[in-house]
């Protein structure tokens, strides 16, 4: 028993043996019954679980305690901004058969091979799982500069089970928002001034039609977003289902 307590104290020293911390996280159904797990860390670093597959969408290591994580197979890199792009986080999480999807902008920042997406592009990085790069900018006169077009920023639409879910990025509605079609779920950024204000949050959900829509990306600014003006504005419309991401 002596022995066992002194081996647990020497792992606590380093990490080891303790539990992964807990995050809020929503179980969901697919289209054909397959069950996801999607976890909400902080600000836009999220994670979804398909089975025994992890896939980290723009990990930053201050949002989570990455280490006692498990590892990726798939990271999402959405731009190369320090809250979305840490390449101390993609480190911790990646082992040599992780794959790793990302813009043109943040595939600077990788040695190893990586799949560079420009808006447009297709990507099957694991089996079953259809990634959809979408352009993501600002387009209101005076925000140009924080993500421009030209730059080819990204935002993502996964499929899988066959349902449709997107993960904006930051952005404004453009008209490659409005254009998607069949998405079933959908991450919007509400984080004043550098995506959408609640009203265009409200314009591009209506414009999208989820059946559900996550507000993220919002709060770590001045000026705060009015999560029950926004919820309030889409009663009747979609399951609008706020989680703590601050």
């Amino acid at each position: 028993m002596r022995h066992t307590s002194l081996l647990m104290s020497i792992l606590s020293l380093f990490g080891c043996g303790r539990k992964a911390p807990a995050y809020p996280s929503d179980t969901l159904a697919m289209r054909d019954g397959t069950e996801i797990v999607v976890t909400f860390f902080a600000h836009a670093s999220l994670a979804i679980r398909v089975g025994e597959r992890h896939i980290y969408v723009d990990p930053v290591m201050e949002h989570a305690d990455y280490a006692r994580l498990p590892k990726a197979d798939l990271v999402l890199v959405t731009h190369h901004h320090s809250d979305h792009f840490d390449r101390a986080a993609v480190d911790c999480l990646t082992t040599r058969r992780s794959e790793i999807v990302c813009d043109r902008t943040s595939a600077e920042g990788f040695e190893m091979n990586c799949h560079t997406m420009r808006p447009g592009s297709v990507a099957m990085p694991l089996e079953g799982i259809r990634i959809e790069a979408v352009a993501a900018y600002n387009t209101t006169e005076g925000r140009t500069k924080f993500h421009p077009r030209d730059r080819e920023d990204c935002g993502y639409v996964l499929t899988i089970g066959g349902t449709r879910i997107y993960i904006a990025g930051d952005t404004e509605p453009t008209p490659e928002l409005r254009a998607l079609k069949g998405i079933d779920i959908a991450f919007l950024p509400v984080n004043q001034p550098y995506t959408m204000t609640v009203d265009q949050a409200v314009e591009a959900v209506k414009a999208l039609r989820p059946a559900i829509f996550y507000p993220y990306h919002y709060g770590q600014v001045d000026e705060q977003t009015d999560l029950d003006r926004l919820a309030a504005e889409l009663e009747g419309i979609t399951e609008v289902r706020i989680r703590p991401m601050e």
